[in-house]
């Protein structure tokens, strides 16, 4: 019955003209009269946010603001994966031979998430890790690795919550909702960033120019709160001990250990 209600629920909100109206009011001077509360609701560390709170005329400011110089510093061993976001890390573990992998008991297909099969095939015995921002944290992407920019495309049109809640009841939504792929390669092996939109709000704008990437920079940003999946290829990534799941995770901050192609 909870399953059922909560998909109901979605199905009749989720639609483009309740998506299209909350994102036209995040942007407008109307919602800058939520800002002082919103804040507070989510407990957002004002210290950290490059402007003061009253810098920000719209929620959408705020909700893509930017941090002060210095308050994420980037893992400087330049063996090491880090996190590209703000984020709880909802789940992690090794992709199937079956291009699945299990998120919070149910399986996703990273074929569908990729589109294609022949896409997800690096990936089987690879490692993935799901990680979740919340309406309260930072919502810019910055990437994990080093690399050049192989490949990056776009899929899905849906918009299911991507929260607990959207991971164990929904309709599949790290296969459906819209999606922008980065597929990086560094050392003669890749990792595919996979950027997956929220309930509401299909924004993912991209603020990286050009094919080289450099861990720790900016890549791109969520208008909104979402999630980040990260797709390593077999035998290119070793996670760090201490992770587990769940756990809140910041930007720069060690996932893991990255193996080139050469590397036993």
């Amino acid at each position: 019955m909870r399953k059922w209600l909560y998909r109901l629920f979605i199905e009749l909100t989720n639609h483009s003209l309740s998506s299209k109206l909350l994102a036209s009011f995040a942007k407008s001077r109307l919602s800058g009269l939520l800002i002082s509360s919103y804040a507070k609701i989510y407990h957002i560390n004002q210290d950290e946010m490059e402007k003061s709170l009253k810098n920000y005329k719209t929620l959408q400011q705020l909700f893509v603001r930017r941090l002060k110089a210095g308050v994420r510093p980037v893992d400087a061993d330049e063996h090491t994966v880090v996190s590209p976001v703000d984020a709880v890390i909802e789940d992690m573990g090794t992709i199937r031979e079956n291009c699945e992998m299990i998120v919070k008991g149910k399986p996703y297909s990273i074929a569908e998430m990729l589109g294609s099969v022949e896409a997800a095939q690096p990936y089987v015995n690879g490692f993935f890790f799901i990680l979740y921002l919340s309406p309260s944290h930072y919502h810019r992407i910055h990437s994990p690795i080093s690399g050049v920019i192989e490949k990056q495309w776009a899929l899905g049109r849906k918009s299911y919550p991507v929260n607990r809640l959207g991971l164990k009841y929904g309709r599949r939504p790290l296969e459906k909702n819209y999606r922008l792929i980065t597929e990086v390669t560094a050392g003669g092996k890749r990792l595919a960033i996979v950027k997956i939109g929220a309930m509401f709000v299909n924004s993912i704008e991209l603020t990286h120019e050009g094919e080289q990437l450099v861990k720790g920079e900016e890549m791109a940003y969520f208008s909104f709160g979402s999630t980040v999946v990260l797709l390593f290829e077999r035998g290119s990534f070793a996670p760090d001990p201490r992770i587990v799941a769940p756990m809140p995770i910041k930007v720069g901050e060690r996932l893991g250990y990255w193996r080139e192609a050469h590397e036993p």
